[in-house]
């Protein structure tokens, strides 16, 4: 979280895992798109390391293993195309994932 882009990489050999409690939010987003689809995004917080201090500020320094999650919310109907492979129908099956 320290520092920018071409700097000498984190040593990780040290590194340790770094509890943590969410104190506003719930790291979710809506966006509506241009073309009228409206897209969610949540970022998964995997693991906070602290490695170590900066050399330059002394400050702790924490890498942050995230991944996004994106979940279509709403899509246009002229957006839509027919599926190529339609497979068989299962009732319990989400819309778009079965």
């Amino acid at each position: 979280m320290i520092g920018g882009p071409g700097g000498p990489p984190p040593d990780l050999s040290n590194a340790e895992i770094v509890d943590y409690t969410v104190l506003e939010g719930d790291g979710k987003v809506r966006l509506k798109l241009k073309d009228g689809s409206v897209v969610e995004i949540r970022l998964e917080i995997m693991n906070i390391l602290r490695a170590g201090n900066d050399p330059n500020t002394g400050l702790p320094a924490y890498i942050v293993q995230s991944a996004p999650l994106v979940r279509l919310v709403e899509c246009p109907k002229e957006l839509r195309k027919t599926p190529l492979r339609p497979g068989p129908r299962d009732a319990k099956a989400i819309p778009g994932f079965g």
